[in-house]
């Protein structure tokens, strides 16, 4: 299992989300990260998912 950091944001700058993620690989670990956001609500905030080695996997401003 690898860990990846999801984290969201206030227009502010605000960190609101701050979640370690485990999973298989990268597309395992983007569905995740994208579900995880919709559960909260926070699809249309600032957001990014990266991976152990900083590839961005998700990101919306």
């Amino acid at each position: 299992m690898k860990t990846y950091k999801l984290t969201a944001f206030e227009a502010n700058g605000e960190k609101i989300l701050d979640e370690s993620i485990q999973a298989e690989n990268d597309d395992a670990a983007k569905k995740q990260g994208e579900q995880f956001l919709a559960e909260k609500q926070l699809l249309e905030k600032t957001h990014r998912l990266t991976s152990q080695s900083g590839k961005l996997l998700l990101f919306h401003s």
